[in-house]
Order: C-alpha cells, then sequence, then structure tokens
C-alpha cells in the first residue's frame, strides 16, 4: 500500500501548501539507475545524491510552529525520493524533531538513517540507544564517529554492532576542513564504509587526497557544508545567474553549486540542510542531468570566485 497520498495530505495540511510539482521515485528494479542515484561501494546499494541535513535548521525545541515547518521538509523530502538524513548528539533537539515528524508522516521506507556518537565517554552505547529512541528507528542505517571524537574507542564498537547487524554502515566525520591528516590515517587503515566531510566550491582541499583516497579505498563521501552554512548561496542570490547555468540544467545557484559538488566523482551524496520546502525540491532537481565535466565545474568555481 502506498503512502504517497498521506505525505502529500502532510505537506498540504501543515503549512497550507499546493500540490506539488515532486520529483518520481528513482528505482534501480530494472537494472538501470536514475541520475539522482548514487552506489556506495562497500555494497553497491543505491542511495539519492542529495540529503538533508539537521544541524540548526531543525534544533527548534519545543516550538509547534517550527516543528510544523519541519515536519512539512522532512515530507517533501520523502516524498521527493527521500534519502540521507543525518543528524547528531551534537544537533541540540534536532533529534527529536526527526523523530516527531517521521512519526507524524507515517511512513520511512525512503528514508536513510544516519547519526552520530559524539561522546569523550568511553561507552558510547547509552548515547547510541537515546539517540535511536528519539528517531524511533529500529537499526540506524548509518552511524559515524562525530568529528572523530574519541574515535579509538567508539569505531571499533561500531564495527562490532555492524557485525551484530545492530546498524548497516559505520563511519566517521569531521567538517570546517579539519583534521584532514588523521582522516586520511583511518581511511588508510580501518573498514569504514563512509566518510563525511567538507567539500564545496572554495573549499576544495578534500580534492588534494581526501576524495581520491575515498576512490582508491571505496569509501563512500558524504559532503557537509555544500552552502557554507548558507553563506554561499545569501552572497549569490544577489548576482544574476550566468546564461551557462541552463546549459548544465541549473534553475539556481544552489543547483550550481550542488551540481559542482555531485560532480566529482568520490562524491556519494550532500546533505544541504534547509527549512524550506521549495528549497527541498529545487536541491533534490541538482541531481538530475547530465554529470558535469572538469571544464564545467572549473567554469563554476571561477565565475564564484570572481563574485
Amino acid at each position: 500500500m502506498t503512502r504517497t497520498p498521506h505525505r502529500r495530505a502532510i505537506l498540504q495540511g501543515l503549512l497550507g501548501l499546493p500540490t506539488l510539482g515532486l520529483l518520481p521515485i528513482a528505482s534501480a528494479a530494472n537494472g538501470t539507475a536514475s541520475p539522482g542515484l548514487r552506489r556506495i561501494p562497500s555494497s553497491d546499494e543505491q542511495i539519492p545524491a542529495v540529503g538533508l541535513g539537521s544541524w540548526i535548521t531543525f534544533n527548534v525545541g519545543n516550538n509547534p510552529v517550527l516543528r510544523r515547518e519541519s515536519t512539512a521538509v522532512i515530507a517533501a523530502f520523502l516524498e521527493a525520493g527521500g534519502g540521507m538524513i543525518d543528524s547528531s548528539p551534537m544537533y541540540g533537539s534536532a533529534q527529536e524533531v526527526i523523530g516527531n515528524a517521521l512519526r507524524k508522516i507515517g511512513a520511512t521506507e525512503r528514508l536513510f538513517s544516519a547519526d552520530k556518537v559524539w561522546t569523550r565517554d568511553n561507552d558510547g552505547t547509552g548515547q547510541i540507544e537515546t539517540t535511536r529512541r528519539h528517531w524511533g528507528v529500529e537499526r540506524f542505517d548509518l552511524l559515524q564517529v562525530h568529528n572523530l571524537v574519541s574515535w579509538h574507542t567508539h569505531l571499533p564498537r561500531l564495527v562490532e554492532m555492524k557485525a551484530r547487524g545492530e546498524l548497516r554502515y559505520i563511519g566517521v566525520t569531521t567538517s570546517h576542513g579539519r583534521r584532514h591528516d588523521e582522516l586520511a590515517e583511518i581511511m588508510a587503515e580501518h573498514p569504514i564504509d563512509f566518510v563525511q566531510l567538507t567539500y564545496n566550491v572554495l573549499d576544495r582541499e578534500a580534492e588534494q587526497r581526501l576524495l581520491p583516497l575515498a576512490r582508491e579505498r571505496g569509501i563512500a563521501v558524504i559532503v557537509n557544508r555544500p552552502f557554507r552554512r548558507g553563506a554561499l548561496t545569501t552572497a549569490l542570490e544577489r548576482e544574476p545567474l550566468p546564461a551557462w547555468a541552463s546549459d548544465i540544467g541549473a534553475e539556481s545557484w544552489a543547483q550550481v553549486l550542488l551540481k559542482f559538488i555531485l560532480a566529482h566523482p568520490a562524491v556519494t551524496t550532500a546533505i544541504p540542510a534547509t527549512t524550506n520546502v521549495e528549497h527541498v525540491l529545487e536541491n533534490k532537481r541538482a541531481a538530475l542531468g547530465p554529470i558535469l565535466d572538469t571544464a564545467a565545474r572549473e567554469r563554476i568555481a571561477a565565475a564564484v570566485r570572481a563574485l
């Protein structure tokens, strides 16, 4: 039984939205992948190339209006193909807000749940269980060691949990371009499925070592801060969209920035955060169309630097 009408009813009922032109679910059942899907190297499973972050945007506490808006964003995301929703114990009330939304929506078949362990306590199992209860999922698709905090302790535990079937994938994260040397050592020496890092049109250090290493080691890459927490899109919205944007299938600067990221062959999924339903759908559409070549990517980078 399909749950699509229920999600659309939530979208329209929560915010009084009109009927949305939503993307179809991408399917690989016939042996061909949608252009909006990317392969996880360690399993060959395919997930949508555009996910959803929750840092700041879903940290809304118990505010009923903001919770309704967060639920509408998550409902639109799932209706538009779904994929990875990423959170952390560090993100305030975000985990509870996500769980509240998932309970209201009542359908998670398009969800790829990703969270983190973030504690200096040697035993992170209590935090992991609290996180799971907040989300209301039976098990996570992906658990990551957040910002490499006490990774020597937590990563072996995640490996054991995966072996017992208590989660599907494991990974480590960093952001703001920090601790890249240590991250590279972990990638080279430990059996991780995912790595999460900062990468965008201006922050390109990951291209030098981390992204090539991910391809070499068969590690999926999650890109955080694709818009520099909104600073890039805010700055660029004052500038006219270049005429060549239509040639790459971009309708906005946000799509241009995402297409730049998704064109790198090591990138699996990017996780922009938003509080706006229209932006969710706009971000999702950035994964459609042909993959940009190197020349197109460098034209985007040059245009952004010039502005």
